[in-house]
């Protein structure tokens, strides 16, 4: 086998108590970037063709037609994306808003725990809005700043009957089950947890409540959800929210749920996305 073949693997299982990521490699291995999770269940492997070496720098080919992924995968069909992200082309929250695409459907209730400037909520409500008027988007923040900010994003950005969609709400993600109407049936709910862009970096996400939080939208995702989180760990308090997540997903159970981490190894303070995913 040529050593210039390259593989993407993606390891995906319902635990990350191991050192888990996504690793792009050469054959034999060459870790370039951080390994997901060391899993016994699935170790799903994308070829993405030849490198071909252009002004210094390597180009993966397009042509992913080999690649295999189960289709209850939250990353089905997202090999493009995922190799773009490891080459420093997309940021941790263009692969989230990737992700949601592959799972969330016209017509279908969603929720942003953590709007902050209202980008994401944004995002979500271009996913779910169709002529039925059906699909809604429950966007939460603890701060009346963030909700200002996604306020006038979506003032700007919609129609007056898409904005009718989205319904705002001043109260911390924990509190979601209050708001979130009891036979909804909730496709994703998405945090992108720390502090508020442009705003006081003194008030930021904490393990407790992101943990109950956790533990709420896990009792109202409908099978075929998703559980979507931006960790970042550069601020105080930031490392133990992600060890927070991470012990939640570790919990998780393996025929239920699947679960992925992307993490970069030569940033440790870079955003980390987590994928929790309801089969």
């Amino acid at each position: 086998m040529s050593l210039r073949r390259w593989f993407f693997s993606l390891a995906s299982h319902s635990t990350l108590s191991c050192s888990s990521g996504i690793t792009l490699f050469l054959v034999p291995p060459l870790i370039l970037k951080n390994t997901l999770c060391n899993s016994s269940k699935k170790n799903l492997s994308f070829y993405c063709g030849e490198p071909n070496k252009k002004n210094g720098f390597f180009s993966v080919a397009s042509d992913l037609q080999s690649s295999s992924c189960p289709k209850d995968s939250p990353f089905s069909g997202l090999e493009d994306a995922l190799v773009s992200y490891l080459f420093g082309k997309k940021r941790a929250t263009d692969i989230a808003h990737m992700v949601w695409k592959q799972v969330v459907q016209k017509g279908d209730t969603v929720i942003d725990a953590t709007c902050g400037n209202g980008f994401d909520t944004l995002a979500m409500l271009n996913l779910v809005a169709d002529d039925s008027h059906d699909g809604y988007v429950y966007a939460l923040d603890i701060q009346e700043d963030a909700l200002n900010n996604t306020s006038l994003l979506l003032e700007k950005s919609l129609s007056s009957n898409e904005r009718k969609l989205v319904k705002l709400f001043n109260i911390c993600h924990s509190k979601m089950e209050n708001v979130v109407p009891r036979n909804a049936s909730v496709r994703l709910v998405a945090f992108n947890l720390g502090y508020l862009p442009g705003g006081d970096k003194e008030i930021i996400t904490v393990s407790e409540t992101t943990s109950l939080a956790l533990e709420a939208a896990k009792r109202i995702l409908m099978p075929g959800g998703l559980i979507s989180i931006v960790v970042y760990v550069g601020h105080p308090g930031g490392r133990e929210e992600l060890e927070a997540v991470e012990s939640f997903a570790t919990k998780l159970c393996v025929e239920n749920w699947i679960c992925c981490k992307l993490q970069m190894l030569n940033r440790p303070f870079g955003p980390i996305p987590i994928f929790l995913y309801r089969r």
